[in-house]
């Protein structure tokens, strides 16, 4: 199994963010195989749309957010192996161009270390926020990745779509994977689990401990995600998987560990995102609960 971890990004861990290089080293060191972050343009004081797309409530965990993208550049800076993974971004807020830029000179600095997840997004307010369509959010997202595409696969490179327009210009600098990173994509609905089947390197499910663990649920999801690939001429095994582990306030390390070896064991999925912002209030914390779940599930 490969284990991963969120850098400190959010909540408290977000006012240690000086300690970020340090965090990633010795995560690293501790035997991380990747380290992640989330994007939260904002948490809106009175939402019209809650977190997850239920109620109208944001955990106050979210109040305080830093930049994904400047992130993953120190960890860049100060890494040599680890995977640097977004799980996820949503890639409907950005312009292509911006995006492209970003991901591909931290996929330059970490010599082709980039694991890219998008996501469509559920905030209403961060939508209005960046002038961009909230209802159209889906198509939005199929022509980033289409604009993706066309700036990482040629120089010069354009793109014209119902949303987005990139004019024709000279993009000479390319990511160190090619023809580009692997894409990721977060779904839960059928529709989004189709544009997976679709057009995805991987898949980005969620599960929290204790409190939301559907094995069930993340074995019927692949099945349906397998069939969709097949529908769409593809290969199910091409599709990688990277379960994200959010884990509730007040559990323990062993709690997460078994349920890691627990989801291993009836689902096949390898490589695992551990998440402590709810749980862990300090960097160091958070490094020392990483060591211990790489501990515990290599020795349980």
């Amino acid at each position: 199994m490969r284990i991963g971890f969120a850098l400190p990004q959010f909540h408290r861990q977000a006012h240690g963010i000086a300690r970020t290089a340090t965090f990633a080293s010795e995560v690293e060191q501790a035997g991380a195989a990747s380290l992640w972050v989330g994007d939260r343009n904002l948490a809106a004081v009175r939402p019209s749309v809650g977190y997850g797309g239920r109620g109208n409530t944001i955990p106050a965990e979210f109040n305080a957010t830093t930049d994904p993208f400047i992130l993953l550049g120190i960890a860049a800076s100060a890494t040599r192996n680890v995977l640097l993974g977004t799980h996820v971004l949503v890639a409907p807020l950005y312009p292509p161009v911006q995006l492209a830029r970003s991901l591909t000179t931290i996929d330059l600095v970490s010599g082709g270390r980039l694991l890219p997840g998008f996501g469509v997004g559920w905030s209403p307010e961060e939508f209005r926020a960046a002038g961009v369509d909230f209802a159209r959010r889906g198509a939005r997202m199929d022509e980033v990745l289409d604009a993706l595409e066309a700036i990482w696969g040629g120089d010069p490179a354009e793109y014209h779509g119902t949303q987005l327009s990139v004019p024709l210009h000279h993009t000479p600098l390319k990511p160190v994977q090619r023809p580009r990173p692997p894409i990721y994509l977060g779904a839960l609905s059928e529709r989004a689990l189709r544009r997976v089947a679709r057009r995805a390197d991987g898949w980005l499910p969620v599960c929290v401990v204790p409190g939301h663990v559907d094995i069930d649920g993340l074995l019927a999801q692949r099945a349906l995600l397998d069939e969709l690939a097949v529908r769409a001429g593809r290969e199910p095994a091409a599709i990688d998987t990277v379960l994200r582990v959010n884990i509730d306030a007040g559990t323990g390390t062993a709690e997460v560990a078994d349920t890691i070896r627990r989801v291993h064991e009836r689902t096949g999925i390898e490589h695992f995102m551990v998440d402590s912002m709810y749980a862990v209030d300090t960097v160091d914390g958070s490094v020392e609960h990483a060591r211990d779940v790489l501990e515990r599930v290599a020795t349980g």
